[in-house]
């Protein structure tokens, strides 16, 4: 084992990395090398880095904002928490190193494969992805709608670039992949892991720029907590209502699916523009309950008559439920974010869902 003021040492020498220098540029998936032996007594667990925060570097330790993100790679990361080793024996694997924001449909359908298999391997025990928290909770939803197994995924990040003074990516980490290892947290689904809370990838959303008690699930409620890094649950496994499988296991690409953003005075040529691009999908994020204006509302009917255009309705709001009045290729986002319901979508076209299975889908099995 390694001790932890080398490892420290090791790792600050990376703190005067400057915020500066040009960002990695996204790497092909690599392999960590491990230098500790192999504990046949812990779980295997295998952390999939996709960039961010956690991974973001500041001219200053002072800095929490103008910093590069994805910077520093998994094996820094790991490095910084020699902890880790004592909990599971860690593989890392270097899938991109980008801000969350340029996060795209192949980086998502390459890590859901590659996730896939290793928790097919028998010997792998739960999977964790460190990734930016701008569209952290948009990738953990489509983990949880594209991996199809009861071992633990848990999606983790950072709100604090990793050469802040008191940054909380290591933590995390270490949290994230004890969760991973814990045989209690099978049979939930996709997880997030953020300031010692777990939650459902389903409901886990960012909902403050730039404070460390971000990722919220206000009306759902969080699966859990950390005590002393101990993953502890409120309930026994559940997954969440409209939860389904989508095999993306021979898919290169997604359809297009845009989010339109209601509000007053609303320009109803947006929609017209969104789909004549390429938009096979809508997502409104309506004003209340999904409210739309009388101008949008008329072009969106039109786009849906001439192109065939799949609309999911759903709320600007933080909270609250949508239901739709059952019209034609307009569907109830339920109680889904547009983000998250924009992802559905975009699986559900890939996946040629009809209009009738696109309304089952949406309704989510609650009672109409």
């Amino acid at each position: 084992m390694r001790s932890s003021l080398s490892t420290w040492t090791l790792f600050l020498s990376y703190l005067g990395y400057s915020a500066a220098a040009p960002t990695l540029p996204p790497l092909p998936h690599r392999l960590v090398a491990r230098d500790t032996p192999f504990n046949s007594s812990l779980p295997n667990i295998t952390i999939f880095a996709t960039g961010g925060t956690i991974a973001g570097s500041a001219a200053s330790n002072t800095a929490t904002t103008g910093y590069t993100a994805g910077a520093l790679g998994v094996d820094i990361l790991l490095q910084a928490v020699p902890e880790l080793w004592n909990i599971s024996n860690v593989k890392g694997v270097q899938v991109a190193n980008v801000d969350s924001g340029s996060i795209s449909p192949e980086i998502l359908l390459n890590l859901t494969s590659l996730i896939q298999d290793a928790l097919d391997d028998p010997y792998c025990q739960g999977a964790v992805v460190t990734h930016g928290t701008d569209t952290l909770e948009e990738s953990a939803i489509f983990l949880d709608l594209t991996i199809k197994s009861e071992k633990p995924v848990v999606v983790v990040g950072a709100m604090r670039p990793a050469t802040a003074i008191s940054a909380d990516g290591p933590m995390n980490l270490l949290e994230a992949v004890t969760l991973a290892a814990a045989p209690e947290a099978r049979g939930r689904g996709a997880m997030v892991v953020l300031n010692d809370r777990i939650g459902s990838a389903f409901y886990m959303t960012k909902t403050h720029s730039n404070s460390l008690d971000t990722f919220k699930a206000n009306e759902q409620g969080y699966l859990g907590f950390f005590l002393d890094t101990k993953p502890l649950f409120y309930y026994p496994p559940v997954l969440p209502n409209g939860r389904v499988y989508f095999n993306v296991s021979g898919a290169t690409e997604l359809p297009e699916v845009d989010i339109l953003f209601g509000h007053q005075v609303l320009n109803p040529k947006l929609a017209r523009s969104a789909v004549e691009s390429g938009a096979k999908g809508l997502v409104l994020a309506g004003m209340g309950a999904g409210g739309w204006t009388t101008a949008g509302t008329n072009e969106i009917e039109k786009l849906v008559k001439k192109y065939g255009t799949q609309v999911v309705v759903s709320s600007r709001t933080m909270g609250g439920f949508v239901q739709t009045d059952g019209s034609s290729n307009m569907y109830s986002g339920q109680d889904l974010n547009p983000q998250k319901a924009r992802i559905m979508l975009q699986l559900a076209l890939y996946a040629g869902y009809s209009s009738k299975q696109l309304a089952a889908l949406f309704g989510f099995g609650f009672a109409s």
